[in-house]
Formats: C-alpha cells, structure tokens, sequence
C-alpha cells in the first residue's frame, strides 16, 4: 500500500513539473532570452452578458457547470492609436478623444 501511494505522488508530482509551457531558465540563458522569438498562445476572453442577482451562499455555492453558454460573449481586443505615436504626441494622448 505504502509503495502504490508513493507511486501515485510521484506521477502527480512529475505531472506538474513537466506541466509547464517553457523552462525557467537560470543564467546567461534567461538574460539573452528573446520572448519575441517564441509565438505566445493567443487566449480567448469570454464574458458573461447575463445579471443574476444572487447574492451571499447563493453566489458562493454557484456550480460553473449549470452557467449556459449561451450567455457568454467573446471580447476581441485591437490595437489603439497610442501604439503608433513616438514623443511628445504619446506623452500628450487623450484616450478619451477619438481621433
């Protein structure tokens, strides 16, 4: 019994260290790393479009399983004006003006 439980921490211990997307690295490799070089992953970004009004242990006690996903709603994000603008012109941006 005592070998089996073992075994089982192990594979679980094993599993969440080669879990990870890249290695962490240590040295000259982590400060001549160029993130450039390697494509992230893109993530999408779903928000839930429908207000329910539960609040206190019903809110707390909320399975995610029995949400529809008919509320969900995917939010795309786009590059704004800001990023084009070098000097003075970035400095003095007013995102609340639209160009």
């Amino acid at each position: 019994m005592k070998n089996t439980s073992l075994i089982v921490v192990l594979l679980f211990v094993s599993v969440s260290v080669f879990a990870q997307k890249r290695n962490e690295f240590t040295g000259p490799e982590h400060k001549n790393y160029k993130p450039w070089m390697h494509k992230a992953e893109k993530t999408l970004v779903f928000k839930n479009t429908s207000k329910k009004a539960l609040k206190g242990s019903e809110i707390k006690n909320q399975k995610v399983w029995e949400t529809s996903n008919k509320d969900l709603k995917l939010i795309s994000f786009t590059k704004s004006n800001k990023t084009k603008l070098t000097g003075p012109a970035y400095k003095n941006y007013k995102p609340w003006k639209k160009d």
